[in-house]
């Protein structure tokens, strides 16, 4: 038996997706071209950012199409700066990597950044936000919904303070795991810039995209053409925008269904987990959170030696965040909620989809927990 439970690194690519990817393959040219196959192309990519912007709740011109979540966070933040009068920022702790080292970048090039902290579940205080502004900030960037854990961030309270403040501030949120699994509408919900990936809702890797609200200047940060209205100079990916067109569609039309069993099948794997192994911590906020995500801590079990015990079952979870995989030490994100360094080394997220089974969910409880149950006599420290 294989499982999947690792979708907020990526999810597999939906079969409607793939097939279109394969037609779309075979009749695109540049969209670019003058020429009726040009214009055939141009079409499908248009015909795309409606798709898209139906399921984001915009206009099809906010949409400037990325390389993916990394490059609409960095399009963000470094093609807002030209037009920033004031020199601060202010982020969270639990951004991220792609939007942390992008705001290091811009602190070590002469920005003041507010590095707002969180609670015990990973969340950000609005007022730790608003006591943070000042007369020279020139932005604000929250994640909509924490990758790790799964905390979804009070973002609209956040919002509404800082436009109270100013509406100067530039307000950026990196939605990337928000898409598909929490119901917005992104004009409503008022930021100025958000970012998506279309790999995590069961589209291509590859291609993402960056909302970009109405008056607001932004600098390309790479030299080229006309293309995305010379925001994102360089031919078109267009199968990709077309597999992320199609698996908008999909994730638009069955969302709060899928939603509801994701949810379900996440208290399942919580009761079993917390009734067969004595000790566990839940991390994140159970019930502001993506309907998806677990993240737990096993005491005297190290994850990375549980990652591999499970995968031998046929079962793929994490630690944490995919771009971070391999590097030594605890979760910045289970750092910054206070978890204890020794637990928080044996850390697991079990990220689902709405393609898991209750049989599924049954297979990694008891895999879990006869594996947790050996690391942890192995390593002597059972009492």
């Amino acid at each position: 038996m294989r499982i999947y439970l690792d979708n907020n690194a990526t999810t597999p690519l939906a079969d409607k997706v793939r097939k279109e990817i394969i037609k779309v393959s075979a009749e695109c040219g540049n969209p670019s071209s003058p020429h009726s196959f040009g214009n055939r192309t141009r079409n499908i990519v248009e015909k795309s950012r409606i798709k898209i912007s139906e399921l984001l709740g915009c206009h099809p011109d906010r949409i400037i199409f990325t390389s993916g979540g990394t490059e609409a966070n960095n399009l963000a933040l470094f093609g807002a700066v030209a037009s920033f009068k004031g020199k601060h920022i202010v982020t969270s702790v639990i951004e991220h990597p792609t939007v942390i080292n992008s705001v290091r970048h811009l602190q070590h090039s002469g920005f003041n950044v507010s590095w707002v902290d969180v609670d015990k579940n990973a969340r950000v205080n609005p007022d730790d936000v608003l006591s943070s502004l000042r007369d020279g900030t020139a932005m604000v960037t929250i994640m909509y919904a924490n990758n790790e854990v799964g905390t979804i961030e009070p973002l609209q309270e956040i919002v509404e303070g800082v436009r109270n403040f100013s509406d100067k501030i530039v307000i950026h949120t990196d939605a990337v795991q928000a898409l598909g699994k929490v119901d917005f509408n992104i004009d409503d919900l008022g930021v100025d810039m958000a970012s998506f990936s279309a790999h995590k809702i069961n589209g291509p890797r590859g291609i993402g995209a960056l909302y970009i609200r109405d008056g607001i200047n932004l600098n390309s940060i790479f030299k080229g053409g006309h293309q995305e209205k010379g925001i994102r100079p360089g031919t078109e990916n267009v199968v990709g925008i077309a597999g992320f067109a199609r698996a908008a569609e999909l994730a638009a039309g069955d969302m709060r269904i899928s939603v509801r069993k994701m949810q379900r099948l996440k208290e399942r794997l919580k009761k079993g987990l917390f009734e067969k192994i004595s000790g566990l911590r839940l991390n994140g906020d159970w019930r502001q959170a993506l309907p998806n995500t677990l993240n737990v801590s096993f005491p005297n079990v190290e994850s990375d030696s549980l990652i591999m015990m499970l995968d031998m079952e046929g079962i793929a979870v994490s630690s944490g965040s995919a771009c971070l995989s391999g590097k030594e030490g605890a979760s910045h994100v289970l750092k910054a909620m206070g978890v204890d360094p020794v637990p928080a080394g044996g850390s697991v997220r079990f990220s689902l989809s709405k393609d898991n089974t209750e049989k599924e969910i049954d297979y990694v409880i008891e895999k879990t927990a006869a594996a947790a149950e050996r690391i942890s006599k192995h390593s002597g420290r059972v009492k």
